[in-house]
């Protein structure tokens, strides 16, 4: 039998277990054909954003660099069929922006905002017509696009108490009020807006072409703390004119539009904190494997153990529920509940976990060059964006009580 000393060096000199925060293996649900679609994702968010993306994050700025190598990945639209989309299953299309948060939140947010909400609007609550004119070229992203809901005076309450207001005037429609924190909003080339009709009270959505329209205007928003990459804008409405066609006709022409397409981003925001959770957790792993304290690595004391194993529980707990909530949604079963808990749970945790991995990497863990401090600020706004964690709660409280504690 050998030594413990023999032993002991033995582990010595044992490869180290890669970072790995699939830990249950959910990629592995994919065809092998999607699985080479991750893999790709992957390979171009570690080789290309990463090297570059703490420089943007701290500058405030975006890498535009990039998005001629990003259009060729052809994962705009991946979960649409048709209109140039690639198509894809929705477990594909979720665990591709988890791949994306992995590296950067920010990258992501551009990503989801861009496909998730400005493409899904037109996919969902279109015309034919204007599916064909409008995807196509947002799917080779050529054109990059926004969604506007969110107002100066306006977060939680959009259902009933939007300002932005819409007139009809013949064939155009004409939009006054404004917008805020509407992500791509500053530099991209459609907006997704959505206005309360003066005539009967309802809420309609209008596709904006920002650079050729008169009275829409666009001032970035400074001083952020996180998600500090994506570009927001505050929207400026002033006698601005839509016409008539550009008006989204192919939904139900109420505020049960937009909801539908955020339900499908509530939960999609819990994959992207995931992936958030995921990325913040495998650099503090990595950081424990290789930083010596009293003569050994910070990976080999308890109580570091338990934080990561603490933070993997957590990481695979929310992938558990999401990938739930996906098959939920396919089967066309996924409620506006169901969506809420996933957000509320997925951005709780993950301020747990993103705070765990800042706390194992001491006094590094504040500094942007080892890249937790990022996820740990970009995890602040994730918690409050697309409802917030009290409103998600108050969704799923209405639902198993029957009483709506909404004021």
């Amino acid at each position: 039998m050998p030594s413990a000393a023999a032993i002991k060096q033995t582990e010595q000199h044992k490869p180290l277990p890669a970072p790995n925060s699939d830990f249950f293996q959910f990629a592995d649900m994919l065809s092998d054909e999607e699985r080479a679609i991750l893999k790709k994702v992957r390979t171009y968010m570690e080789t290309k954003v990463q090297p570059i993306i703490n420089k943007y994050w701290v500058e405030d700025a975006f890498p535009f660099e990039l998005l001629p190598s990003y259009k060729e990945l052809n994962i705009a639209g991946i979960a649409m069929n048709g209109y140039g989309c690639p198509g894809g299953s929705p477990l594909l299309s979720s665990l591709v922006a988890l791949e994306i948060a992995r590296t950067d939140v920010s990258f992501c947010t551009f990503h989801g905002v861009h496909t998730g909400l400005a493409m899904n609007s037109i996919y969902l609550a279109g015309t034919e017509e204007q599916k064909q004119k409008w995807l196509p070229p947002m799917a080779r992203m050529e054109k990059i696009g926004c969604f506007a809901l969110t107002e100066p005076l306006v977060g939680s309450g959009t259902g009933g108490g939007l300002t932005t207001t819409a007139k009809r005037d013949g064939d155009t429609w004409i939009l006054n009020g404004q917008k805020r924190w509407i992500g791509n909003a500053p530099w991209c080339d459609i907006t997704i807006l959505w206005a309360r009709d003066v005539d009967d009270n309802q809420v309609k959505g209008f596709i904006i072409e920002n650079k050729t329209t008169p009275g829409f205007s666009v001032e970035k928003m400074q001083n952020k703390i996180a998600l500090k990459v994506v570009q927001n804008g505050q929207i400026t409405l002033t006698d601005c004119r839509v016409p008539d066609a550009n008006r989204l006709q192919g939904g139900t022409g109420t505020f049960r539009d937009p909801a539908l397409v955020l339900r499908g981003t509530r939960h999609g925001s819990g994959w992207e904190i995931t992936g958030a959770q995921m990325g913040a957790y495998e650099n503090a792993l990595k950081y424990a494997q290789e930083r010596l304290q009293f003569g050994k690595p910070i990976g080999s004391f308890q109580l570091v153990q338990e934080l990561l194993a603490k933070m993997l529980a957590n990481i695979v707990a929310c992938q558990s529920m999401l990938v739930r909530s996906v098959q939920l949604e396919t089967e066309g079963k996924l409620t506006d509940a169901q969506a809420a808990i996933v957000k509320a749970f997925t951005t709780s945790k993950a301020r747990e976990t993103v705070s765990w991995a800042r706390e194992l990497m001491g006094g590094n863990g504040i500094l942007v060059d080892y890249n937790v401090a990022r996820f740990f600020a970009d995890t602040e706004a994730i918690y409050s964006y697309e409802g917030t964690y009290q409103m998600q709660t108050l969704i799923v409280g209405k639902a198993i009580t029957g009483f709506s504690a909404f004021v």
